[in-house]
């Protein structure tokens, strides 16, 4: 499989091309130190099997931001040093880290924007970030990845809401919005060399009003190939510009649309910015360009990434919610253990929780954990009784409300649907024994059934199987009826 294959980015040869994108856990103090529940997160990625561990976004400074992870002063390094130390020692897996500065927010709503920073700020942002990745390297990590995605402060540069005016960095021009960049990554080789490899997130699409989307992406990318960076990794959205802002609540930049284009909720279809990542990869080829490009977004069917790198839309794959309900995806998949993956239902438990800054674990998880349980392959998966579940089914306002009995051992039921017999999916994962289906269409034929699942993803026989055919509306009938006389 193209999944398992190296891949070499600048001398960091990855084993594989699985990559756990950075995702803030909020396992850290409020000083941003290294513990060891973050090094027991990280060491699970490691003993699951994926290629390139990035670790959470690491501030470049100390704002006010709750339990997040800092790389901004020296004292940080002996935390970090034993952090790659265990994952280094626990796998293959490289690991590098996410590099973050943000600015300022309130609970009031307001927040920081470019136009407000000084000259004088942004010459220290520059030196923080070149700062920071010395650090990285110090302690030990295979690289560093620069985060200039989502809602943060060179993501803010980058984009078309970029109001600052009459300076180096004016938003009203392409160049302007790129200055930062450049004298970011200036600063950084002059204190890491050019033998150590940098990557950096950006977004493929900011999916909000007036903001930039792939046209532009494609020539931001463009040049920061030409700087120097040795991968890129393409996210979407998350902007605070749309965010859903409580009153008195963290302002949180991924609770709107652009949120959601981020973190594709349930109802999304997998690998919905797949041809994004695929244009910008294109583009920058065309242009004498091969760094590695990755993309991230409801990817974790093992058959979508498969065929996302054999057709070569991508060089490495970003799976974040689905390797944190199961960090053992890549050595299960290697194996062919498809039916033991737990897979994620994209609840987004894990969003709601990082952003009202408590600690991240998966729903999906046993109850009150915060690491992802051990891989048990020999142990026994739940069964149904002789009735295999007794799964009914009833309609209730136009909705499928599905029904079973309860199995001793499972932690939770994942539940397949088929529409008019074709393939199976995966709809959801349950913890209770009742699902209601509320996307079905009168005059399609579905058919169900559930598994029982163990905490580590071993699962049942499926149960018995029901089908409905729901029926057409009077209203559709009548025309259907008018329609054939005429």
């Amino acid at each position: 499989m193209k999944l398992f294959e190296p891949l070499d980015i600048k001398g960091m040869v990855l084993p594989n091309r699985i990559m756990v994108p950075a995702m803030v856990t909020r396992l850290a103090d409020e000083q941003g130190a290294v513990n060891q529940d973050v090094i027991d997160r990280y060491v699970r990625y490691a003993k699951g099997g994926s290629g390139l561990i990035v670790v959470e976004a690491m501030a470049v400074h100390q704002s006010k931001a709750g339990q997040l992870l800092r790389i901004n002063d020296d004292d940080k390094i002996p935390g970090l040093t034993e952090l790659v130390r265990r994952v280094h020692d626990t796998s293959d897996s490289k690991i590098v880290p996410q590099i973050i500065h943000f600015m300022k927010v309130s609970l009031s709503g307001w927040r920081q924007t470019v136009d407000m920073l000084s000259i004088e700020d942004i010459d220290l942002i520059v030196e923080q970030f070149g700062d920071a990745v010395r650090r990285a390297r110090q302690a030990g990590f295979d690289g560093a990845e620069i985060h200039g995605a989502h809602a943060y402060t060179l993501a803010s540069f980058f984009s078309r809401r970029n109001t600052r005016k009459e300076d180096p960095y004016e938003g009203q021009s392409l160049e302007g919005r790129l200055h930062l960049i450049g004298r970011v990554m200036e600063n950084i080789r002059g204190k890491v060399g050019h033998d150590f490899p940098v990557g950096i997130r950006i977004n493929a699409d900011e999916f909000i009003r007036d903001g930039y989307t792939v046209g532009d992406a494609k020539l931001i990318a463009l040049r920061l190939a030409q700087l120097g960076f040795d991968y890129l990794s393409l996210s979407v959205g998350g902007k605070f510009e749309d965010a859903e802002h409580v009153p008195g609540t963290v302002f949180f930049p991924y609770t709107g649309y652009s949120g959601d284009r981020c973190m594709p909720p349930a109802w999304y279809p997998p690998a919905p910015n797949v041809h994004l990542a695929a244009e910008i990869k294109a583009f920058l080829n065309a242009n004498g360009h091969h760094l590695p490009v990755a993309g991230a977004g409801k990817l974790d069917e093992p058959d979508v990434a498969e065929s996302v790198l054999a057709e070569g839309k991508m060089d490495f794959v970003g799976l974040a919610r689905g390797l944190l309900a199961d960090p053992d995806w890549p050595n299960k998949v290697r194996k062919g253990e498809i039916d033991r993956l737990v897979k994620c239902d994209y609840c987004n438990v894990c969003k709601h929780l990082a952003g009202t800054h408590n600690k991240v674990n998966c729903f999906l998880w046993p109850k009150g954990a915060i690491q992802a349980p051990a891989d048990q392959p020999a142990a026994g998966a739940p069964s149904w009784g002789p009735d295999k579940g007794g799964l009914s089914l009833t309609m209730q306002n136009g909705s499928a409300v599905l029904t079973w009995k309860k199995v001793p051992g499972a932690a939770r039921y994942d539940v397949y649907r088929a529409d008019d017999d074709g393939k199976v999916h995966v709809e959801d994962a349950v913890k209770v024994t009742r699902w209601v289906d509320g996307g079905i269409l009168a005059g399609m034929r579905y058919r169900y059934y559930v598994r029982a699942c163990s905490d580590t993803g071993q699962t049942s026989t499926p149960s018995n199987s029901v089908v409905i055919e729901p029926q057409m509306p009077a209203a559709v009938l009548a025309s259907q009826s008018v329609h054939s006389a005429a």
